[in-house]
């Protein structure tokens, strides 16, 4: 077992080894060096902005006179109004993305990255456009009719987006475009708080005054990106990995030469050909291993091998606590209480004492800003430092500003307007508590989440995970309001010891992951052996489809041997230094 094992890892080792002897630049001087790779890159990016933009904008609308007067006994500040009901008209997107969640990986997988990726813009235009002409008809249960159906194409995209992205490109780009993905996402989510800001002075701030356009342009806003990703979509290529994984193997070389800017016989397209074709026939043989008669890729199969799939995680000691990690991961991050914040900020302001729609919209703003540049450090320096401590750091950062905004409101909760320095220290507080979530639970919950898993089961573990993130969103969503009425400062107290509570998971029982292997991931979750065949069997294909002989030649097909290619390579970073 360790002999196929070690083989495994020493053919990934020297798959790497070859790889970074033949691709040259690495990392922002390839995005300007390929026009192709840059945009995708820029593609990648319009998803998590359209993701973001959509979270933070309602925010907004929730506190604008015009929008409160338009959803009538649905209107998020009117005290006498069904709690429940607010708590729908947010957390209704949330129940949407999870539908959208849970079947993107269907979609993607039976029509394509490509096509599943232009299915969910499409639906989350649809919805938009329900959203925008909600004041011609039935008001607001077109409004949220619209946003439930906007919420299932915000689902789907969040999860297809970046498959694709990472699959078509490659390999030293890759790492950038997973870590631009949630800067994209902060960075819509910044935008969008700053157009509603800018949009609540159309017609007027006050009641009566407002037009409808206020609201409407935001929404609407959100269908120039939405567009452009569709449109865009239509002229890009297929993944190579989907092309090959569903026997269309010649144009899958086509296309990956055509990604790359090189011929179809270069040794690089070669040797990441190889190991497109080496994986997908790892997922097709594990497959047909443990689901014997699924093997063949219909829908219907695909349908049945993706429950399985999902129910084989809860069969095993080892597997459940990987599932555990993912699901109560996610569950903490939603319940440090940061989607509560964005999607009722402006009436957070307001409780803590900041008078004026205008003046908690700019507090909501800055929410929007420091949380984008607390995202930077995350992206540039997770690698180094681990996930546990910045976790564990982050969420005692969180807790902390709860309890203190809790113990601010409960003794200034009806005196803010003879104690304006409270109610700044409050308001401060919550930019605290956004920078401590960028910078950690923010990014790092969602590293966690795709890395803990063996490659026979990352996909299916990913979407579980993910399914947890967004039900969880939704019930947020749903109960702030409440909250926030119903036991006023309670709501900071109780966001605050459930984030202790997430610390305290992640430093007893959530293993440090950085730099680990699969096979050190079976190690700490108890499981030793899983990853071990994986790599028996990724060895096995390896040696089959020619990718062991390819990587023990020495001599490339274009003269030079490997050495001198290295060479080469290690003088070029010199000169460019």
């Amino acid at each position: 077992m360790a002999g196929g094992a070690d083989t495994g890892a020493s053919m990934y080792d020297a798959a790497l080894h070859r790889r970074q002897a033949l691709m040259g630049a690495s990392g922002a001087r390839a995005l300007v060096k390929n026009w192709k790779v840059f945009r995708i890159a820029m593609f990648a990016c319009i998803g998590g902005v359209l993701y973001g933009y959509n979270q933070g904008m309602f925010s907004g609308l929730l506190a604008m006179p015009s929008f409160k007067e338009h959803m009538g006994e649905y209107d998020p500040f009117d005290d006498t109004a069904d709690q429940t009901k607010k708590g729908w008209l947010t957390a209704i997107l949330e129940l949407g993305a999870w539908v959208g969640a849970l079947s993107s990986s269907f979609i993607a997988e039976v029509l394509s990255r490509k096509y599943g990726i232009i299915i969910a813009t499409a639906v989350f235009i649809f919805g938009v456009i329900i959203q925008t002409t909600a004041i011609a008809g039935p008001g607001p249960n077109a409004t949220l009719a619209g946003r439930f159906i906007t919420g299932m194409g915000v689902g789907s995209v969040s999860m297809i987006v970046p498959i694709y992205a990472s699959e078509i490109a490659p390999p030293e780009v890759r790492g950038a475009l997973v870590a631009t993905q949630q800067l994209a996402i902060t960075f819509g989510i910044m935008v969008s708080f700053w157009i509603d800001y800018g949009t609540n002075y159309i017609g007027g701030t006050e009641r009566g005054h407002q037009t409808d356009g206020a609201w409407m342009v935001p929404t609407c806003l959100q269908l120039g990106p939405a567009i452009v990703l569709l449109v865009g979509m239509i002229f890009m290529p297929f993944s190579p990995r989907w092309l090959l994984k569903h026997g269309r193997e010649a144009e899958s070389r086509k296309v990956l030469a055509s990604l790359r800017n090189l011929a179809e016989d270069h040794e690089l397209v070669e040797l990441e050909f190889l190991e497109i074709k080496a994986q997908a026939f790892f997922e097709k043989r594990t497959a047909a291993e443990k689901f014997p008669g699924l093997a063949e890729p219909t829908a219907w199969n695909q349908f049945k091998l993706e429950l399985l799939s999902i129910k084989s995680l809860f069969q095993t000691k080892a597997m459940f606590k990987r599932v555990v990690a993912a699901t109560v991961t996610m569950f903490f991050q939603q319940w440090t209480g940061i989607n509560a914040v964005l999607y009722y900020a402006p009436q957070i302001f307001q409780q803590l004492g900041l008078t004026g729609n205008t003046i908690s919209l700019l507090a909501t703003g800055v929410v929007g800003i420091v949380m984008f540049l607390a995202t930077i450090p995350a992206v540039l320096w997770i690698d180094r430092v681990g996930r546990k401590p910045v976790l564990a750091i982050g969420a005692l950062g969180m807790a902390l500003c709860h309890f203190i905004i809790a113990v601010l409101l409960a003794k200034n909760e009806h005196q803010w307007a003879t104690q304006p320095a409270a109610g700044w220290a409050a308001c401060v507080m919550v930019w605290l508590f956004v920078i401590h979530f960028g910078y950690s639970w923010g990014p790092c919950a969602w590293i966690i989440v795709a890395e803990i898993w063996p490659l026979s089961s990352r996909s299916y573990g990913v979407a579980l995970g993910a399914s947890s993130n967004w039900m969880n969103n939704f019930i947020v969503g749903q109960v702030t309001p409440i909250m926030l009425q119903g036991i006023t400062y309670g709501t900071y107290i109780l966001f605050g010891l459930l984030t202790t509570l997430g610390a305290a998971f992640v430093w007893f029982f959530l293993p440090e992951t950085k730099r680990l292997t699969l096979e050190e991931m079976d190690v700490v979750f108890g499981s030793q052996g899983t990853a071990q065949a994986d790599f028996e069997r990724m060895a096995e294909i390896n040696e089959e489809i020619g990718l062991t002989r390819f990587l023990n030649t020495n001599v490339p097909s274009g003269g030079r041997d490997v050495t001198s290619i290295e060479k080469s390579h290690v003088q070029e970073k010199e000169d460019s230094s």
